[in-house]
């Protein structure tokens, strides 16, 4: 028998409450992307961050999370995610994956970027600019009375036509007291029968796109994700509400990448 999947309804007040940590967590992730440049290391952001979270008094989802050192997730070119910010120097061309989330008055705001640290060839700008635009793809399904595959598959239908890969371990996933809530939200389309979305959701939608193959590994320390064959992967992330009508980005930000650049359609 399959699992009956019970995904937690926001009343409005804990909506109020979401939008506000969503905020915080836009507001700091937008701060640490200009930080990252050629010659800073991963823990001077990831210590940026921490500052930050002291000045907007709220404190990060992550750390010790199942004992996660790390105040944000940090993960560079090959590392996909779940990084963590020490003393890696940040190179000209890189691409750094930011990954924030924040605790605001019991509940939680999470959304990642990736930014490139200079100029990138525009083989990897294209790679950013789908990953970018299949999570707006997905966000556009977002809505009461569709259904969760139809979310998932957006991103997969989007992005393997583009010639790059998902990735399959690793989901998005409903958010709001927990880091973790149901339902897991994955990048491509589930088999079998999946669950009506509904107003009052919450979700973290999280595109995780690498430009050679899917498969990846974890490395020694436990944490960090790396594409099996060390090309560049790209990550993006919004916490998302499911309303009545249009889908509402709790974390909304100006978008990294014109998808218009690359000949993609823009949602």
């Amino acid at each position: 028998m399959a699992r009956k999947i019970r995904i937690p309804i926001k009343s409005p007040r804990e909506m109020d409450a979401m939008r506000v940590a969503g905020s915080i967590a836009s507001t700091i992730l937008q701060a640490l992307a200009k930080e990252v440049s050629p010659g800073r290391t991963t823990g001077e952001i990831d210590k940026y961050a921490a500052e930050m979270m002291v000045e907007h008094e709220c404190k990060s989802a992550f750390l010790g999370y199942r004992g996660f050192p790390g105040v944000t997730c940090i993960s560079v070119n090959e590392e996909v995610v779940h990084g963590i910010g020490g003393a890696r120097v940040i190179q000209p061309g890189d691409i750094v994956k930011i990954d924030v989330g924040v605790v605001k008055n019991g509940f939680i705001g999470d959304n990642a970027t990736t930014v490139a640290a200079g100029d990138i060839p525009d083989e990897i700008k294209r790679l950013l600019a789908v990953t970018e635009q299949s999570l707006y793809e997905a966000i556009s399904h977002a809505r009461a009375g569709k259904r969760l595959a139809d979310l998932c598959g957006a991103v997969e239908e989007f992005v393997e036509p583009q010639g790059f890969t998902i990735v399959r371990e690793f989901v998005g996933h409903g958010v709001g007291r927990r880091l973790h809530e149901e339902p897991q939200i994955p990048n491509y389309r589930p088999s079998g029968k999946t669950p009506i979305l509904a107003p009052g959701m919450t979700l973290a939608i999280e595109p995780m796109v690498n430009a050679g193959v899917p498969s990846v590994r974890i490395l020694d320390d436990g944490w960090t994700v790396i594409t099996e064959d060390r090309k560049p992967s790209s990550h993006f992330e919004h916490t998302v509400l499911v309303t009545e009508g249009d889908p509402e980005i709790l974390t909304s930000r100006p978008r990294e990448a014109l998808p218009e650049m690359f000949g993609l359609p823009a949602w």
